[in-house]
């Protein structure tokens, strides 16, 4: 995942990161894997915290405003740019700005992804599955929960044409 997450961070590094003054020409291709890793890991941390229900809600928002507003989005913004920051001699200033708008733009992108049945890039499951270390886990179930429902009823619209996506992809 974090391959393919990396890739999608490269996509849309142009301005922020690779035409950009305040980030060393080479220290770009680092910054890219710096920005991928600190999004993976800020997911990976908030499901060991028992949050997991909170990164899969925000996968199903689908709602670009909504996403740019997320508390754990924001916080994602707020540890990545401190990182780049710390390991790049960025200012805080610039590693904010640079931060500030390519991860909105990343997240909105990962989130489409994981949404649409007819990309196998990211697969929701998989993401949460690597990310709680749980090969067994019942995403099902826990979109059921997270829509508050027992799991047995799919109640959020949208999210129907991706379970099927999801479950309906060979492995």
């Amino acid at each position: 995942m974090l391959d393919q997450l990396v890739k999608l961070v490269e996509q849309n590094a142009g301005k922020a990161i690779v035409q950009n003054d305040a980030i060393p020409n080479q220290f770009n291709n680092a910054a890219i894997q710096e920005v991928a890793g600190g999004i993976f890991n800020a997911m990976k941390g908030q499901v060991s915290q028992g949050n997991m229900q909170q990164v899969v809600a925000m996968f199903q928002g689908g709602n670009k405003n909504a996403l740019a507003n997320n508390p754990m989005v924001n916080q994602i913004i707020s540890s990545v740019a401190q990182s780049l920051a710390s390991k790049f001699g960025v200012s805080p200033q610039a590693a904010s700005s640079v931060v500030s708008s390519l991860i909105p733009t990343v997240m909105n992108q990962l989130v489409q992804k994981t949404n649409d049945p007819k990309d196998s890039s990211f697969d929701l499951t998989d993401m949460m599955r690597n990310m709680s270390g749980n090969n067994n886990l019942d995403l099902g179930s826990l979109l059921g929960q997270v829509a508050g429902g027992s799991g047995k009823q799919n109640p959020l619209g949208s999210i129907g044409g991706m379970l099927g996506g999801i479950f309906g992809k060979k492995r």
